[in-house]
């Protein structure tokens, strides 16, 4: 990192400075507020509340951009409480451990790289579900509820939405992970949990994982529009729009496992078969494989 040292006191920020040099990071020492006043960029900078007749606020405002860390003799609303207002991020009280130092710098720059990671991922999840579909999920949904899309990120777009409208994080779960149950059983019951891929388990891997998720706050996803189930609250979403109409390109396994489920109930297998260029046999095995159910 690139530190500016803001500090009148030059032994002490010679001494802040070596031991940051030491550890790789580029250091600049300023022993007066004119002198901080710089044109360029610093990643973090060390400020001294204690330049006596000196006003520190410009130090703040100049690099706001920056990681600015306090260093106090003493906590007050001149030293601590006005200078955090303005803009600075924590304070250190004078002596202190270069390693206390250090444990606040790489704590502050690892909030900033993962904030600006979170509104990275939150900008690109707003353009992938820009479009909402008609249905969405309240506090007045009685949970597990069970989604049933003709398209994944309906069931996305409506559990981000929720997430958002109630200020809720959860954890996302594809019930195609080896490891899905096993991470499902390690999450505590009051938290909200998102699983997806439903259609794509056996019926006794199904039955398994409507018993787990009992009484529990679980949004379960399934792009399968023929399954059922007694056990939890089903909400049904259609959208007219087809999945290649998205923009999406499907691997040949999942195309295949999206016009069985799409087009079962409209050919006879006869049909369906050829329009697939399998045979009814293999059909029938890719049914088992996917765990898909057709209606007699």
């Amino acid at each position: 990192m690139k530190i500016l040292i803001v500090e009148n006191e030059i032994y002490l920020a010679q001494s802040i400075s070596t031991k940051l040099t030491e550890l790789g990071h580029n250091c600049e020492v300023a022993t007066t507020i004119k002198d901080a006043i710089r044109d360029e960029k610093f990643d973090a900078v060390l400020l001294s509340t204690n330049i006596s007749g000196q006003n520190f606020y410009p130090v703040i405002e100049r690099y706001k951009e920056a990681i600015i860390i306090l260093m106090v003799s003493y906590v007050s609303n001149d030293t601590v409480s006005g200078p955090l207002k303005a803009g600075a991020d924590d304070y250190i009280l004078k002596p202190f451990m270069i390693e206390e130092l250090v444990r606040k710098l790489n704590h502050l720059q690892d909030y900033i790289n993962f904030k600006k990671e979170n509104e990275t991922y939150r900008s690109y999840i707003d353009h992938l579900l820009k479009k909402q579909p008609p249905v969405e999920i309240t506090d007045k949904t009685k949970l597990p509820v069970l989604l049933k899309v003709n398209y994944q990120k309906n069931a996305d777009a409506i559990v981000f939405k929720y997430a958002r409208n109630y200020n809720e994080s959860f954890t996302f779960i594809s019930l195609d992970d080896a490891d899905a149950i096993a991470q499902l059983k390690k999450i505590n019951d009051n938290e909200l949990v998102y699983l997806i891929n439903f259609q794509n388990l056996k019926k006794s891997e199904k039955s398994k994982v409507l018993s787990l998720i009992q009484n529990r706050r679980v949004i379960l996803s399934t792009t399968d529009m023929n399954e059922e189930t007694d056990e939890i609250e089903t909400i049904e979403v259609k959208n007219d729009e087809g999945v290649f109409e998205k923009g999406d390109i499907l691997s040949i396994e999942n195309y295949v496992k999206y016009i069985i489920v799409k087009y079962q109930n409209k050919f006879p297998d006869t049909e369906l078969s050829k329009k697939l260029g399998i045979s009814r046999k293999s059909l029938w095995e890719k049914r088992k494989k996917y765990g898909i159910t057709k209606k007699k």
